[in-house]
């Protein structure tokens, strides 16, 4: 399956191209994302396209993976959002993530990803929840996972990043018939 591209009122959720590789970086180390990330000192460009490509590599390998989020008024690429799961022993499951430009918070655009995010995984995965794992420091993203109706239900060290505990939120299946 190709990556599809989701539309929602205010934005295009499309795979990432080529081209997005200086924006993504751009965003990637606004001092705002990279302390909410803990993005590395020096992370650079080969980096930033680095992540694009194993986005739409696990996409293309699991029908997981991150879209390259567009304003839809403005043509302009301001993040990054869906899902995620990867190769991890400890990993709760199919994740749903969000990274947006600064510039760009405060507008209901991570929520509004966020949930067509949700809406695309539980059609196309058949499980019975979607997690996020979030750093409890970073409470914007703390507040999109309520407003999607995810609650938390775990603080642990995750494998990956053994230097700070992340929150486990979980958001189970809505009731009703599975698509």
């Amino acid at each position: 399956m190709d990556q599809p591209i989701v539309q929602t009122d205010r934005l295009i959720l499309r795979p990432f191209a080529d081209e997005d590789t200086q924006r993504y970086w751009e965003i990637l180390t606004t001092p705002e994302v990279s302390a909410a990330l803990y993005v590395p000192e020096g992370f650079g460009l080969d980096q930033a396209w680095g992540q694009m490509a194993m986005w739409r590599g696990q996409f293309a390998l699991r029908q997981t993976g991150q879209w390259a989020v567009e304003e839809r008024a403005t043509g302009r690429m301001i993040g990054r959002a869906g899902t995620h799961r990867p190769v991890r022993d400890d990993w709760p499951g199919i994740e749903i993530g969000w990274v947006l430009d600064p510039d760009r918070w405060g507008r209901g655009f991570a929520t509004e990803a966020g949930r067509a995010s949700v809406e695309w995984a539980f059609a196309h995965h058949d499980v019975d929840e979607l997690f996020s794992v979030i750093l409890p420091e970073n409470s914007a993203s703390s507040a999109v996972a309520r407003r999607l109706g995810f609650g938390a239900v775990d603080t642990r060290i995750v494998s990956h990043f053994p230097r700070a505990p992340h929150d486990i939120w979980r958001l189970p299946r809505p009731l009703g018939p599975r698509h």
